[in-house]
């Protein structure tokens, strides 16, 4: 059995989300979140609670069983927020704020 959690419009980098999922894909979800805690990035806790929200939805509300594994886990580019900042003489210099959608599938290993 599968299920799915979705995190969307997260003020997050899509690639430094990126970085963070390719340590705990094909991991047991007590694992991956064991391993999220001692990763030093600040998208770790967001990572955490999509995964936690999608072992729920499994139907599991410990999050706790090793059975369930994180199937697959991907980023997706969400809609760049443009600003502008003081610049020189004047000017005003113009700086993206990134987003991003966040997909974690947990699936027990049976399944897969």
């Amino acid at each position: 059995m599968q299920a799915l959690a979705k995190e969307k419009f997260v003020r997050f980098s899509p690639r430094k989300v990126n970085q963070v999922l390719s340590l705990v894909r094909k991991k047991s979800v007590p694992e991956a979140l064991q391993l999220l805690r001692f990763v030093p990035k600040s998208c770790n806790t967001m990572i955490g609670k999509t995964i936690k929200s999608a072992a729920a939805n499994a139907g599991d509300l410990k999050a706790e069983n090793p059975k369930l594994m994180v199937a697959s886990a991907w980023v997706g580019v969400g809609p760049v927020m443009k600003r502008m900042r003081a610049h020189a003489m004047g000017r005003g210099a113009t700086y993206k704020r990134k987003t991003c959608h966040l997909t974690v599938v947990v699936s027990d290993q049976k399944g897969s």
